[in-house]
């Protein structure tokens, strides 16, 4: 089977399996989409979305959070990883936006990762999940599911080589979808460890089994 006939294979059941995909993260602007992201980073969604409400309540904006200080933020994210890095980026995120920005949301990764605590991955998922553009942010799930499927080589051990090998092989028009995809698939399925390979569709074309 060639590379491109193998994505094909895969992306196929997805589309059927997964019509319909988003992401799990609970937001209500830009802004509150952004916060999440930079919070989920080595955190949960669910985890996330149980810190946020109280946090959007408090912070509803780039203005009100900019006023805000890192001790003052750490009380509503401190059950979140590495919670006093976190409060300090997103104070200092909220700061840049409000004097750089004009209180708004950027739309491109050169600006977006000007901002504290945006690295690549989250950047990509504002410009696919908010602004609807043609996006892969490679995370630690897809990261493990693009090598486990075979999808990119293991010369790909970098999340920006990963990316650059999906970008290549999946259509522009489905890329964002199929980060939801390989995430999701990665998050219930082909997780990191106890993957469920016995119930698992797409077995008999892993290499993971080979391991």
């Amino acid at each position: 089977m060639t590379r491109k006939e193998h994505y094909q294979v895969i992306l196929n059941y997805f589309r059927k399996a997964m019509p319909v995909v988003t992401t799990e993260l609970e937001f209500g602007s830009a802004f509150q989409l952004l916060c999440a992201t930079m919070l989920s980073a080595q955190c949960t969604d669910k985890r996330v979305n149980l810190v946020t409400p109280a946090l959007f309540a408090a912070y509803p904006t780039a203005n009100e959070l900019a006023k805000a200080t890192a001790d003052e933020v750490l009380q509503y994210v401190k059950s979140v990883s590495y919670p006093n890095s976190k409060a300090r980026h997103l104070v200092q995120m909220a700061q840049m936006l409000v004097n750089d920005f004009n209180g708004q949301v950027p739309d491109t990764m050169e600006a977006l990762t000007k901002l504290p605590g945006v690295g690549r991955k989250t950047a990509n998922v504002m410009l696919a999940v908010w602004f609807a553009r043609s996006a892969m942010p490679v995370d630690t799930h897809v990261f493990r599911v693009s090598h486990r499927l075979g999808l990119v080589p293991a010369s790909a051990n970098t999340p920006r080589k990963v990316e650059e090998q999906l970008v290549k092989h999946i259509p522009a028009s489905e890329l964002s979808q199929a980060h939801h995809w390989l995430l999701l698939h990665g998050r219930y399925v082909c997780t990191s460890r106890a993957p469920k390979c016995v119930t698992c569709e797409l077995n008999e074309i892993c290499k993971h089994k080979e391991s």
